[in-house]
């Protein structure tokens, strides 16, 4: 499908066009939370900075790693943890509500979808609201973990850093070395965020669940995502394979855009509170669910 480049009409208005009397799957990453104030890794504030994010292999293998680790994220969490949803995110959930989202894909790991009311949330890279020990398993609240963290470094977020994606901070390398982890309350093991980090797979049960969602869908909304990423970019193939159309609204280049129906070029908070309003008098979809206080939220 080629990809609709209209100079004259209003992009958005296409969008709707497109999603009307569909039942339809989202697919979300970090650009639909940069306007929560949470830093994406590819969007256009921070593509021109480099950023070598630590691969897991290397979280799990290494105690100076996971030190440097918890001595920036204990930082970056004050900021991540206060992020509230914005209209994206309400408009994601506004749109599940109302029967016309059968269910949300998401990359992000902010817990955001969540907190903007979303039920059928499927967390490809899990959520850093929580903590899993490397040795036992054993499960901790991260809020929890702050309080542990801050009371063995005190004084620790006087320190001046900028904040960084997915809860991360930019510190010098010299204040890391004096920083202490705290471990594990059941069995002293190391800790680390329930998150899939780079070069790890996410798990097979989550991707199927995923893979479900598109399956049963009459068309894919991207929103906030380059794609950069195979473990999103996989569900858009998908689609493509299916034929459903692949609607796209994202700032920057993405990943796929060829495979495409539409692409709006515009933030996606801007954009889709007019598609929830524009979709709230249409008729439902034909055997769409919709998303009352008992709907499923996949783990």
């Amino acid at each position: 499908m080629p990809l609709s480049h209209a100079l004259l009409a209003d992009p958005v208005d296409d969008l709707i066009a497109l999603l009307r009397g569909k039942r339809f799957v989202a697919l979300t990453g970090a650009g639909c939370s940069t306007e929560s104030g949470i830093p994406d890794y590819r969007g256009p504030e921070t593509r021109r900075r480099a950023r070598n994010p630590i691969q897991g292999r290397e979280f799990s293998s290494s105690a100076e790693i996971r030190q440097r680790y918890w001595a920036r994220a204990v930082i970056g969490w004050e900021r991540f943890s206060r992020a509230e949803p914005n209209p994206a995110h309400r408009a994601l959930a506004r749109l599940e509500q109302d029967g016309l989202i059968e269910g949300l894909i998401t990359q992000n790991v902010d817990g955001l979808h969540h907190a903007a009311g979303s039920r059928r949330v499927i967390e490809l890279h899990g959520t850093l609201a929580e903590v899993a020990c490397l040795a036992c398993g054993a499960m901790e609240p991260r809020a929890a973990l702050q309080q542990r963290l801050l009371a063995r470094n005190p004084g620790w977020l006087r320190l001046a850093a900028d904040v960084a994606p997915d809860g991360d901070a930019d510190l010098p390398a010299e204040h890391v070395a004096g920083f202490q982890t705290p471990p594990c309350l059941r069995c002293d093991g190391p800790l680390k965020p329930r998150v899939v980090f780079f070069g790890e797979n996410v798990a097979r049960p989550v991707v199927d669940a995923a893979f479900a969602l598109v399956d049963a869908a009459e068309a894919l909304l991207v929103v906030g995502s380059s794609l950069a990423v195979f473990s999103g970019y996989r569900f858009v193939l998908r689609a493509a394979q299916r034929g459903i159309p692949i609607a796209m609204v994202n700032l920057g280049s993405a990943r796929g855009e060829e495979l495409g129906a539409l692409k709006v070029e515009a933030r996606a908070g801007e954009v889709l509170p007019r598609l929830a309003e524009a979709l709230a008098g249409a008729p439902r979809p034909e055997g769409a669910r919709g998303a009352g206080p008992g709907a499923p939220r996949p783990e």
